[in-house]
């Protein structure tokens, strides 16, 4: 085989699989390499598999520059997202329901949520693009007046009329949100919990979630899985959920923008991905010739998640 030396190397690993791309300075261009998976000395080998992408030939889907496409050229962009993002894991979303809480009778959640003007954000339920989300999330900044990024090319600015026309979730310019409790002086964190608990006397000092009623257990499943997700230990409250859970129980308005932070570093897993899909889709990039994932009918929030966390009616 003819040996070639390349001036620099990027290992790239896509939602699917993993490829090695070579940089060639002299000629300026990224050749593709294709990946076959090696199995061990006593298994035959396997054969090479393709990545599964809605409307696109194997044949073409081989021959696409990814990095070129979805950074535009920007090879500092591009070894950022090596770094950074190619390997991080997406997290499932979340979805729930209006009607399925009507139909269980669950009003005073269904309520709480209207009261915040959440119902259309805690349905976000399309098309998931996780390659696209990974780039969005490499060439994302911030300032206080919005959300900035780029996305193979077209620059994105996410401010209040975009919160607006996706997430109907209005800037109210109220100071609650994270790290700030100004007009919470009766916000009692320990005290609330117990308010929540089934059996109030319980001297536990662990804000575990199992202990909760009904309307406070789906709330805190709601703020941990959907408005400020994590990607662990979501049966143990912290301070933030609890006070999130104060606000929806007690109809105080709270600037869910100001809540519901994407932030660039954050852990291994990445989050709100429904949300910044339909950024992705509102400033109109092409998407199809990528990588998309419906949401599935088992990440729908309904009886069956009730009986996983210990609930019964």
């Amino acid at each position: 085989m003819a040996s070639i030396i390349y001036s620099s190397s990027i290992r790239v690993i896509t939602s699917h699989k993993s490829y090695t791309l070579h940089i060639l300075d002299s000629y300026n261009t990224i050749l593709l390499c294709s990946f076959s998976q090696m199995a061990s000395s006593s298994t035959p080998k396997k054969r090479t598999k393709r990545a599964c992408v809605k409307n696109v030939e194997p044949s073409k889907f081989n021959e696409t520059c990814y990095l070129e496409r979805w950074f535009a050229g920007n090879y500092e962009s591009m070894e950022e997202y090596h770094k950074d993002f190619s390997r991080k894991v997406i997290i499932a979303p979340k979805v729930l329901k209006m009607l399925w809480l009507k139909e269980e009778k669950l009003d005073d959640v269904k309520e709480a949520l209207w009261f915040q003007k959440l119902e259309k954000f805690v349905r976000l339920s399309r098309n998931v693009y996780p390659d696209l989300v990974k780039v969005f999330l490499t060439n994302m900044w911030s300032d206080e007046e919005a959300i900035y990024s780029k996305v193979k090319g077209i620059d994105i600015c996410i401010n209040d009329e975009v919160w607006l026309a996706v997430a109907r979730l209005r800037n109210a310019r109220i100071p609650i949100g994270k790290n700030n409790t100004v007009g919470l002086e009766m916000f009692n964190k320990t005290q609330f919990f117990k308010s929540c608990l089934r059996n109030p006397y319980n001297e536990s000092r662990s804000y575990l979630v199992g202990g909760l009623t009904v309307t406070p257990h789906i709330l805190a499943f709601i703020v941990t899985w959907l408005l400020t997700p994590r990607g662990f230990n979501h049966v143990v409250l912290i301070e933030e959920d609890l006070m999130m859970m104060y606000c929806l129980m007690g109809k105080i308005q709270v600037n869910w923008i100001n809540v519901i932070k994407i932030r660039k570093k954050v852990e291994y897993k990445i989050l709100y991905v429904v949300l910044i899909s339909q950024f992705i889709e509102y400033f109109e990039i092409d998407t199809e010739e990528e990588v998309v994932e419906p949401t599935k009918a088992q990440n729908e929030i309904s009886a069956v998640t009730l009986n996983k966390i210990g609930l019964t009616r």
